[in-house]
Order: structure tokens, then C-alpha cells, then sequence
């Protein structure tokens, strides 16, 4: 079907107005040089300014994607003093990382290569992410420890992890403390393994819900803040964060039977909260960057998910509290492959991604002829940014493929109405995309061990 002259004007626009970025030549190079990373620099250069820069995807098994945020982020981290990376990720996996990335001690109950082994473990634990980490490492070591970037999980399914944390540290700083913990989280016990089968327990009144043991869990550890700080900051903070998370988590999945969109915002405002918590305890001149997707980065109140499902984001959270200081980066493809599972807990598989329907956005951006560039959504005092910003308001349909990827569903599954230049500050588009090389779980025999990944 021949696009419209609409679409062809608005492609015209896209191609105008954009910046074309150089090619990335070899994604097993480093990411942060070569004419890509350079081309990128300028745009990191103006996100700067930002307090906190969020950073998106379409995918969550992209290797652009990845490799671009890298890119971007690295730079923030080394020319521009962000000390915060947080990431769609559990809190115990990333304070694994974090730990390594800081040099600071493991804990007791962490192990080497332990981090990220559970589905969907190529988000996380991928050629990409590994090579973001050890440059990180590197770069961390060549400062002193306050000036370290951290790496944090903003994430909430890891009750189980979170309650062994929270009892691990109280175990080391206060027996008696430990003990009482135990008490507590004892109601939900039976169900770390499966925390779905709690939600439905209580749903069908078999259980009693816990929502009181943990609150008085968490205000216990917190009312205790001076005294056990003094023992480590950096150490009571990961476990306070772990008793917030199994509060949250407790919540989500006695919430999650009653509806998704309630499951959905009680989870992304748990990840805001955290963010937030993150920059109360680094100082107001902390500034973080955030790895997200789309679906949790573009602010939700500019699709249908905000106007027709009721549903909040952290991209939306952060510009109703930050305002201008926060930047909205999406990042989208047209076709090619992608890392995903064709459902819940099933193998990764690499897929082809179906070409962009015609009615969406990316589209769009494939007409305008583009094989990858950066476009500014916010508009100006006149020009070509103001014309694509007009020519792109109106809503269109997006693509989201999230760990599961079903091409034979795409548009029921995989698709949403959106206004592209009020969900996001800017777009990072790449024509054709690859899906993202996972790493094995454990390290290849005879291979020697590359904490924390195993390689």
C-alpha cells in the first residue's frame, strides 16, 4: 500500500530534522569510541543539564539499543559526574554489580556469577551490559570512593533475595534485630519460591495478608537508621531498600489478582520512589541516569496507556516532580531481529521483528530514510523542529515488545497509541536492529571467571 502524502510530508519532516549517526561498525569493540560513540557525545553533551536523564528502548532485546545507552551513559558518567545508574532491574541482582563496580565487599549471601540468572536473564546478563559493567569498574577505580558511580536496581519482584538481605545485615549488626525480622517475615515465608500463590491466598482468604508485618519491619530498620549507619551507610542502605521492596512487593502481588493497571502503577511508582530515594541519599547535586523501557520511560499520561487504561510511569512521575530537569529518551526500530520469549519463564529465542504497521509512528521514521539517527522532539523558537514536533502530534500507533514477543498477535499485543513528541524529549531510531548476544549462565568450562558474569 503506497504511504500517503501525510505520511511522506512527515517523513520528509523526520529526515530534515533529524541527525544522522554514523553506523556501529563493530558492537564487539568498545562502545564508548569510534565515529558512533563521537556523533553521540553531542547529544549527551545537551542531556547534561538534566538532573535525570532517562534512557529508553522498544525492546528489551536490542543490541542497539543497549549498546547506544552504553554509549550515552558512559559519557554522562565520565565528562559529566553522574553517580547514579538505575536500571529496570531487581535491587539484589544490581547490588551485586554494584558492589564489584565500587570495589566494596560481597555480601554473605551473594555468590560470583550469582547475579541475573533468572528469567528473562538475557535483559540483563548480555554481551552489552557485561561490557558496560567492566568499563565502569574501570573507570570507578580510578577515583576515590565517594566519587564512585553506583549501579542500582529499581525493580520489584525480588522478595525472596530482599527478605535473605534485610536478615543477612541485621544478622552482622543486630542479633536480637534479626531475630524479630524473622518473626515478621515469617508470614511469607511459604510463599518465596511462588509470591503469585500469596496474592491468590489472601484473594481467596486462605491466608492472611501481611501487609503489617512488613511495614513494622521496615519502620523498625528505619527507626534504628543512625545507630546501624554508623556501622556503613552504604550497607544500611541496601538493606533499608530491601525491606522497602519486600513492603512493595508484598503489596504488588495481593494487588496484581485485582487488576493490572493497579499492579502496574503500584510497581512503577515503586521504581520512582526509588529513584527518588537514591537522589535524596546521594545530596541535591546527585544526578542519575535511568535504563527503562519505553513503556515505563515516555511519559504514560501522552499515550493510551495513561488516558484510557489509568496507568502512571516513572516517565511521567519524574516530570511531574522534576519538571524541565528531566529528559525523556526513546529509542525505536523498524525491523530486524530480537532477543525474547514466546511466553512467561519460556526459552530466549531470536525472532525476526515484523515490519512497522503503516498507521505507526515507526513507519514514519522508516520512510524518512534514515538507517539510525537522533531526533529532537521538543520543538523550537521556529524551523524544522517545530514543523516534525506539529506534523508528529497527533496520535499514531507505537510498537512495545517487552521479554515476550508474539508477531502472530503484534497489534493487540505489541502496539499503543501514542502522542510521540508529548511522550518523549527525544527519539533515538536505528532502521534495522539485532538482537542483543546473551551470555550463558555459567562460566564455560576450564574458562577462567570474570566476576560478576561469568565469562
Amino acid at each position: 500500500m503506497p504511504a500517503s502524502q501525510a505520511d511522506l510530508h512527515a517523513a520528509a519532516a523526520i529526515a530534515a530534522a533529524s541527525i544522522p549517526l554514523p553506523a556501529i561498525d563493530d558492537m564487539a569493540e568498545s562502545p564508548f569510541s569510534g565515529p558512533f560513540a563521537t556523533t553521540l557525545a553531542v547529544q549527551a553533551d545537551a542531556l547534561a543539564a538534566h538532573r535525570v536523564v532517562l534512557l529508553g528502548e522498544s525492546s528489551h532485546g536490542t543490541a542497539e539499543f543497549y549498546h547506544a545507552r552504553a554509549t550515552l551513559t558512559a559519557h554522562l558518567v565520565a565528562r559529566h559526574g553522574f553517580h547514579i545508574v538505575a536500571v529496570e532491574a531487581d535491587w539484589p541482582d544490581a547490588a551485586a554489580v554494584d558492589r564489584h563496580v565500587r570495589d566494596r565487599p560481597a555480601q554473605p549471601t551473594e555468590s560470583p556469577g550469582a547475579p541475573f540468572t533468572h528469567f528473562p536473564v538475557w535483559m540483563w546478563r548480555n554481551r552489552e551490559v557485561a561490557r558496560f559493567i567492566r568499563w565502569l569498574r574501570a573507570h570507578n577505580d580510578t577515583l576515590p570512593p565517594a566519587q564512585r558511580t553506583g549501579f542500582f536496581g529499581l525493580d520489584i519482584y525480588s522478595l525472596r533475595a530482599s527478605i535473605a538481605a534485610v536478615l543477612a545485615y541485621l544478622e552482622g549488626v543486630d542479633p536480637e534485630a534479626a531475630r524479630e525480622a524473622r518473626e515478621r517475615y515469617a508470614c511469607l515465608e511459604p510463599w518465596g519460591r511462588d509470591p503469585a500463590r500469596y496474592g491468590r491466598a489472601v484473594l481467596h482468604g486462605t491466608h492472611e495478608d501481611c501487609e503489617e508485618a512488613v511495614i513494622e519491619q521496615l519502620q523498625a530498620l528505619l527507626d534504628k537508621r543512625l545507630a546501624y549507619a554508623r556501622d556503613g551507610h552504604e550497607d544500611f542502605l541496601d538493606a533499608a531498600q530491601n525491606a522497602r521492596l519486600v513492603a512493595s512487593a508484598e503489596r504488588y502481588y495481593r494487588v496484581m489478582y485485582h487488576g493490572s493497571d493497579d499492579s502496574w502503577n503500584l510497581r512503577d511508582t515503586h521504581m520512582f520512589e526509588t529513584l527518588e530515594q537514591l537522589l535524596h541519599t546521594y545530596g541535591p547535586q546527585s544526578r542519575a541516569v535511568v535504563w527503562a523501557h519505553n513503556s515505563h520511560i515516555g511519559d504514560a499520561s501522552k499515550t493510551e496507556m495513561g488516558t484510557r487504561q489509568g496507568q502512571l510511569n516513572i516517565g511521567q512521575l519524574c516530570r511531574e516532580t522534576f519538571g524541565d530537569a528531566a529528559a525523556l529518551v526513546g529509542m525505536s526500530t523498524y525491523d530486524g531481529t530480537v532477543a525474547a520469549a514466546t511466553w512467561w519463564d519460556g526459552p530466549m529465542e531470536v525472532k525476526a521483528v515484523r515490519p512497522a504497521r503503516a498507521d505507526s509512528y515507526e513507519h514514519l521514521f522508516h520512510l524518512a530514510g534514515q538507517a539510525q539517527c537522533w531526533l529532537d522532539l521538543r520543538g523550537a523558537d521556529s524551523g524544522v523542529l517545530d514543523d516534525v514536533r506539529r506534523l508528529l502530534m497527533p496520535q499514531r500507533q507505537e510498537r512495545f515488545i517487552g521479554v515476550i514477543y508474539r508477531p502472530e498477535t503484534e497489534l493487540r499485543s505489541h502496539y499503543t497509541k501514542a502522542s510521540l513528541p508529548k511522550q518523549f524529549d527525544a527519539l533515538l531510531w536505528f532502521d534495522r536492529s539485532r538482537a542483543v548476544p546473551a551470555l550463558p549462565t555459567a562460566p564455560a568450562p576450564g574458562a577462567p571467571e570474570m566476576w560478576p558474569y561469568g565469562l
